[in-house]
């Protein structure tokens, strides 16, 4: 079923524009939005009037981002991408040329200083961490996508660390090109995405990263929630206040919302192939931004229902 613009309570607006391929907003307290620029490797702050302010320079491919325990914020590193480019249009074409490998990285918000917490899980060196969201014992889950090639591609994973830097450890492997992550508003499960599938995966957790996986013939060890049909693509995700998931679809651009319960989705289209991202903002958490990525903006619209709060935004910019 489709849900067209009308159905929202009222028009988007582009609050940003001219950004280098946006993705990982986070909306802060005070009204503005952190996000990263992939294509400059850049993690910026936008407040409400749009006006842009470079927090932290990190170079690579700044993905996912997210508050942690300490108020800092913590980045999904991919490690750099090559761009194609047409008029009014940017887009991945594949690993960058002077790729080092990927990380997780700490953002300290007052001073723009930048660390780097993990560059290996298990031995194996991160390929392409790209999005995370983190659990109220203050842990993160985050998937590391891989990365393409000209010939071969990378096997994804999902990984959990601690936020000191000291844990780290695989949870789910293998994972066909995984992006988008979230816990259901009980953290009773782990919803995934995959970018080619087009698929919705969910884990049960038996505790604070584990998931609980399933024998063939899940070929990832999930249980299937959803699967888009035709070529559409998916992206970061974010849970509604009632369980619901949200998606950032890809070229059939917009947000793909699907209920749980019964596998039943709803799109709503956006004015752009590449919608990547979301994140809910305001006191009732009804303000729905999206990164619009191929088009370099950041939108704000009205949004039918209220998010589900993410654990310490509250913190931003203050150490706990």
């Amino acid at each position: 079923m489709t849900i067209g613009a009308a159905g929202l309570r009222g028009s988007l607006e582009v609050v940003c524009e001219g950004l280098g391929f946006p993705e990982g907003p986070i909306a802060l307290p005070d009204g503005s939005v952190l996000l990263v620029e992939i294509a400059r490797g850049v993690l910026i702050n936008v407040s409400p009037t749009g006006r842009r302010t470079v927090v932290a320079d990190l170079g690579g491919g700044p993905n996912g981002a997210a508050i942690g325990p300490d108020g800092a914020v913590y980045v999904c590193n991919n490690g750099g991408f090559t761009w194609h480019t047409e008029p009014g249009h940017i887009r991945v074409s594949g690993q960058a040329k002077d790729y080092a490998g990927g990380r997780i990285e700490r953002v300290d918000l007052a001073t723009g200083r930048s660390e780097v917490l993990y560059r290996q899980c298990d031995g194996r060196n991160l390929c392409g961490p790209n999005d995370l969201v983190f659990d109220r014992q203050g842990g993160f889950y985050f998937t590391d996508h891989g990365k393409i090639r000209e010939r071969d591609l990378d096997r994804g994973a999902v990984c959990y660390a601690t936020a000191d830097g000291n844990r780290i450890e695989e949870v789910i492997f293998p994972i066909s090109l995984p992006n988008g992550i979230a816990l259901s508003p009980d953290e009773s499960v782990l919803y995934v995405t995959e970018t080619e599938t087009g698929r919705l995966w969910r884990y049960r957790l038996l505790a604070p990263g584990r998931p609980e996986i399933l024998p063939y013939p899940s070929p990832n060890g999930g249980d299937l929630v959803f699967g888009a049909g035709g070529f559409q693509r998916f992206d970061g995700i974010k849970l509604e206040a009632d369980g619901r998931i949200s998606i950032a679809t890809l070229q059939n651009g917009g947000i793909t919302t699907v209920d749980p319960t019964d596998g039943f989705a709803t799109h709503v289209p956006m004015p752009d192939r590449h919608t990547t991202n979301l994140c809910f903002a305001g006191p009732d958490l009804t303000t729905l931004y999206v990164t619009l990525s191929s088009t370099g903006r950041l939108v704000r619209v009205p949004w039918p229902r209220p998010g589900h709060r993410l654990h310490f935004i509250d913190r931003a910019g203050r150490h706990a």
